[in-house]
């Protein structure tokens, strides 16, 4: 009865795998238990993308532990785990890999459970098999191996106190073959080696240690039972490092996918906007990169709605009403849809007869999501071009409508000025600065960046004048990296700023930006534009 009295009154704690690095590996019964959470526990291992699952108001808590130093004890975060759900609260203990699997998740769930706190435990994917899954070799193949085996390699084989029975696992991989997995054993690897040498194991064994499994910056070295640990060392491994010893480690030259890809192991910085940049990213790590987010632009509204206001009111009295990117779109809807502008709100309705052109493939594609099929979409995305095509229309006397950023290049407004149109331009949104960005500058050029890429003129602006704030690295952070714009106008402002453009897409898009990154890499390396 006690027990059942202690479930109703507490909250709940959920002991979840958070898999092993790739946040894309968290499954959907933890994402889900995340987002209940009231607080969130997490590890060293865990992945920073996967706290944004939480909601913004959960507290969260840093509990990683790394040889030598803690922030918590393992009593501490037993009290801990205890305290909140006696409190009432949701717990997302969030462990990397799995965590039955070396992570201790047995002692938290002993204590929850001794005290009469209710958990649930949501496996994860345990290093032991997702490192070498991403380094091309599969820890059992028939014919070679049948089984394997996963030992933690935190104990120094040499201690006559080891739980490990090193010989025991020697001998059983010469006689029957297998693979072998080493967990959290670096500090020790020349000893876990050698005994298993000791043990009868041959000198020429493969082995693969993989640093940083499943992450964009994981890192694999070959060698054998007798080479590995030096070779290591000579490539400055650090743990994490997961060791695969078998024949299995073989068939890595054949099945190495992760680290083959265009872009593998490249810093790319992406100055988009928080809200945009998602879409970037993602085409990004796809390829192999490791994007780091440095927002030089954020979109805000514009000082005063009212022109805007007074145009989305009289939406269906224009002849074109021509947007030249996503955030138009989204700003007018957002006005049309407002009740304190339209009463009742609005829909696409309100264009009438009205027709609509959209600069760019994407613009158009935000527009079909609003129940509007452009009438009008530029083969390619430059205001040049887009004029000398328009310029097949009769524009005598005809109103246009052009929602864009309050500060930007006139180019296309001027131009149907000239073909003798009426052109209202109105601000519909800000671009600013985010306040946070001079400092997360600092932070992603500390580490190097391989790659920066520029997706509109402001962008360019916002990140030489972060670059150029007191105690900023200055431009000459941007030496050593690859330039990369989305277009002509973008290429152009860079020139302008007294930039090298290495890269500019063919097709004006995100898509189209990470298509000729992909491309450049893949032609200049022999390697992998062969594969």
């Amino acid at each position: 009865m006690r027990n059942e009295r202690a479930y109703s009154l507490t909250g709940k704690v959920y002991l979840i795998g958070a898999g092993p690095g790739d946040p894309g590996l968290l499954t959907v019964k933890g994402r889900e238990a995340l987002e209940r959470a009231d607080v969130v526990v997490y590890d060293r291992l865990v992945h920073p993308s996967l706290l944004d699952y939480a909601r913004a108001s959960a507290e969260r808590v840093f509990a990683g532990k790394a040889r030598g130093q803690q922030e918590l004890t393992q009593d501490g975060i037993n009290a801990l785990l205890v305290d909140r759900a006696r409190a009432g609260l949701q717990v997302a203990r969030l462990k990397g890999g799995d965590p039955f699997v070396f992570g201790r998740g047995g002692e938290e769930a002993l204590a929850l459970a001794r005290c009469g706190i209710p958990f649930e435990v949501v496996p994860g994917v345990s290093s032991a098999i997702a490192a070498p899954a991403y380094a091309g070799i599969p820890v059992t193949h028939r014919g070679i191996a049948t089984g394997f085996t996963v030992v933690s390699g935190s104990e120094d084989p040499s201690k006559p106190e080891s739980s490990v029975r090193w010989e025991a696992l020697g001998r059983s991989l010469a006689a029957q073959g297998g693979t072998l997995m080493t967990l959290m054993g670096w500090a020790s690897m020349e000893k876990i080696l050698e005994a298993l040498q000791c043990a009868g194991l041959s000198a020429d064994t493969p082995v693969a240690l993989v640093q940083w499994g499943t992450w964009s910056r994981q890192r694999t070295v070959t060698g054998t039972l007798a080479t590995a640990a030096a070779k290591g060392r000579a490539a400055e491994l650090a743990a994490p490092v997961v060791a695969v010893i078998g024949e299995v480690v073989n068939l890595r030259e054949e099945l190495a996918w992760f680290d083959n890809r265009p872009l593998f192991g490249k810093r790319v910085l992406v100055t988009r906007s928080r809200t945009q940049a998602s879409r970037m990213c993602e085409l990004l790590e796809d390829a192999g990169a490791q994007p780091v987010e440095l927002p030089a632009i954020a979109i805000a509204p514009p000082d005063d709605f009212a022109p805007l206001d007074d145009a989305v009111a009289r939406l269906s009295s224009y002849g074109w009403v021509m947007f030249a990117s996503v955030n138009a779109v989204d700003s007018v809807f957002d006005r049309l849809e407002s009740s304190s502008v339209s009463r009742p709100p609005r829909d696409a309705r309100a264009f009438g007869t009205a027709r609509v052109g959209a600069m760019g493939p994407a613009t158009a594609a935000a527009l079909e999501r609003r129940g509007i099929r452009p009438d009008f979409t530029p083969s390619r995305s430059v205001s040049s071009a887009a004029l000398e095509e328009l310029a097949t229309f009769d524009w005598s006397d005809v109103s246009v409508l052009l929602p864009a950023a309050d500060i930007g290049r006139d180019e296309l407004a001027e131009g149907l000025s000239r073909l003798g149109a009426s052109v209202e331009r109105v601000a519909a949104y800000r671009t600013i600065t985010p306040p946070d960005a001079a400092q997360r500058a600092r932070d992603a050029f500390s580490d190097g960046i391989d790659i920066v890429t520029f997706t509109s003129s402001s962008t360019v602006r916002n990140l030489l004048a972060l670059l150029e704030e007191d105690n900023g690295p200055g431009r000459n952070a941007l030496t050593g990296s690859l330039i990369a714009c989305i277009g002509p106008v973008t290429g152009g402002t860079a020139h302008e700023m007294g930039l090298r453009v290495d890269i500019q897409a063919e097709e004006h898009t995100v898509d189209g930006l990470a298509a000729a990154l992909i491309k450049h890499y893949s032609t200049t390396d022999p390697i992998r534009a062969a594969i």
